[in-house]
């Protein structure tokens, strides 16, 4: 889990072989901060680092912490004859003789400035509002469902078409982090999250008050879009605040409450529209959405490092008056060609070249996928053959949410062998170490839907025992889709950015349509079968991590793209 959050670190560029192919970008690199040093790096820690843990320290030097070549460039200046002029027939002045001389830097390793040297309950108080705004965004993706047998009775429309009100918003979630994520790394993490959050909540409302259909689907795929700023920024956010040691328990106990989120709205939206009407879901999700905006508006700081950088250069420049002073961050140019091709076509063509990455990405997809079509599939158990009614069908959703919080225990509980391996590898990470999670997980998600299937579909079957069947499903939905998101992220350490972008485009393709015949598959094939089909899919798939765990060295080692790392205790020295 750790690995996940470093590749949103900023790190040098590690020039590859593959370079010409695949440009590397610093978002990309995912390797030791040490690896790519030259001897004048050298020396410039040795007179201003005089610490000892020189892993945590690197971060403070700002021209690792860019993302210069996936968001832009610092080009030298351009041709004397395309300047433009100084005005009042003024000369062009000087070149600033020392222009490193000017570049501000944090103050040492214990820089108060520095997030790392943050008190902790700061930064554990800043952990608590951002769970909280991501719980709330994907709350509000999967309450829509609660809603729409009254939608489409309203507006005379089919209940596919009312499905889409989940299916676009999850399209959003997922396309946006293309734009937010890049923006992060220009202006800072505090105005994409603050403005992602809000936006999220001012559509949220306008689809609560829509007067037609075009309106209510358009407004949820906006929702969606803004939404996907905290789910793609936070992560990054708790990379800028915590070491690596502390940062994969922090990240376990995020992705719990991302996970619990669409679980825990099918029962309370229920509630609610027995109550106050379909609107008000939307309503009170959009006052959740705005407590958390009002909350990063009020109390986030910056954590940034580069950008905390160029706000002390500001204060600077303002305080001793001399114009040349500046951050590396400032020198940044934004390049819309280099965006495209680095967050976009990159990774189409290492899904088409990649078996290992587009297999995982797959199987992701379809757990993904498969989490939100049980948004349709649990009414019709539950309200259907056990006649319940909205708010207490959605009750079943529980043991969903238990399987989610066993897993991700369960995770947690790993950490330490996880760290314990590593540091026997000399700090080297194997990306097959990810894979035991997900093989548990695999089992106990395809035993959970064959349990759900043959279990609800009769009502002389006490409720219980499909409730009970959602512990294996969440369990195996948690551990498969973030162990194996881990390992395509260990996989392709200098790659790391195109990985992610890669699995996203495939994951919402595949998993936005789920939501759109879940439904249906179960009324027309029977809860048994449908249960037995998703069942038998899932099984098909339990070889993907098995295989992977066995055979994952020798497919790494005949990859151009990825890492050929391998479990070496007696290797002499650091790696």
């Amino acid at each position: 889990m750790d690995r996940l959050n470093q590749t949103l670190d900023g790190s040098r560029v590690m020039h590859t072989d593959i370079d010409k192919e695949f440009p590397v970008t610093q978002t990309d690199v995912h390797t030791h901060p040490q690896s790519s040093r030259t001897s004048t790096d050298t020396e410039s820690d040795t007179k201003t680092l005089d610490q000892p843990d020189s892993l945590e320290l690197s971060r403070i030097e700002t021209h690792r912490l860019q993302q210069k070549t996936t968001v832009g460039s610092t080009r030298g200046p351009q041709p004397r004859e395309t300047w433009l002029p100084m005005g009042a027939g003024k000369e062009y002045p000087p070149l600033i003789p020392d222009p490193e001389g000017f570049v501000v830097e944090f103050d040492g390793a214990d820089d108060p400035m520095h997030p790392y040297n943050w008190t902790l309950m700061r930064r554990i108080f800043l952990v608590c509002i951002l769970s909280y705004s991501t719980f709330a965004t994907s709350f509000t993706s999967a309450v829509f469902s609660a809603g729409i047998s009254a939608v489409t009775k309203e507006f005379n429309i089919g209940s596919e078409v009312g499905s889409l009100g989940v299916t676009l918003y999850v399209l959003g979630f997922a396309a946006g982090p293309i734009a937010w994520a890049p923006m992060s790394e220009v202006i800072g993490r505090r105005l994409p999250i603050c403005l992602g959050i809000f936006g999220c909540g001012i559509f949220t409302v306008a689809c609560g008050a829509g007067k037609d259909i075009q309106t209510i689907m358009i407004t949820r795929f906006f929702a969606g879009l803004f939404a996907a700023s905290p789910v793609s920024v936070v992560p990054a956010v708790f990379a800028d605040l915590f070491s690596t040691a502390q940062r994969g328990i922090v990240m376990s106990v995020f992705c719990m409450a991302v996970f619990v989120g669409p679980f825990a709205a099918p029962f309370v939206g229920g509630f609610i529209a027995m109550t106050l009407g379909w609107r008000w879901i939307l309503y009170i999700s959009a006052i959740m959405v705005f407590l958390g905006s009002v909350l990063a508006f009020c109390f986030m700081d910056e954590t940034y490092a580069p950008v905390i950088l160029v706000h002390k250069a500001a204060v600077l420049r303002r305080q001793t008056h001399n114009w040349g002073i500046h951050a590396k961050q400032d020198e940044v140019e934004v390049e819309f060609g280099q965006l495209v091709r680095n967050n976009f076509l990159r990774p189409l063509r290492m899904l088409v070249t990649e078996p290992i990455l587009l297999l995982v990405s797959l199987y992701i997809s379809f757990v993904y996928g498969l989490m939100y079509a049980l948004l349709g599939a649990y009414p019709v158990v539950f309200q259907q053959v056990y006649g319940m009614n909205l708010g207490v069908g959605g009750l079943a959703f529980v043991g969903l949410i238990i399987g989610e919080l066993v897993g991700g225990a369960y995770v947690l509980m790993l950490q330490g062998s996880y760290k314990r391996k590593l540091d026997a590898n000399h700090g080297q990470p194997v990306p097959e170490w990810r894979l035991t999670p997900a093989i548990v997980g695999s089992v106990a998600f395809t035993a959970g839907l064959f349990w759900f299937g043959w279990c609800g579909y009769r009502d002389d079957i006490h409720w219980m025992a499909p409730v009970a069947s959602g512990v294996l499903t969440g369990l195996g939905i948690f551990c498969i889709f973030l162990q194996c998101f881990n390992y395509i992220v260990d996989c392709y350490p200098t790659l790391a950015a195109s990985t992610i972008a890669a699995n996203t485009i495939l994951r919402s393709a595949v998993g936005c349509a789920f939501p759109l015949f879940s439904r249906q598959m179960m009324t027309n094939l029977g809860v048994q079968w449908a249960g037995t089909l998703l069942g038998c899919i899932a099984a098909a798939m339990i070889p993907i991590p098995v295989l992977f765990r066995m055979y994952g060295p020798w497919l790494r080692q005949r990859s151009k793209l990825a890492c050929a790392s391998v479990y070496n205790p007696h290797k002499k020295g650091d790696v």
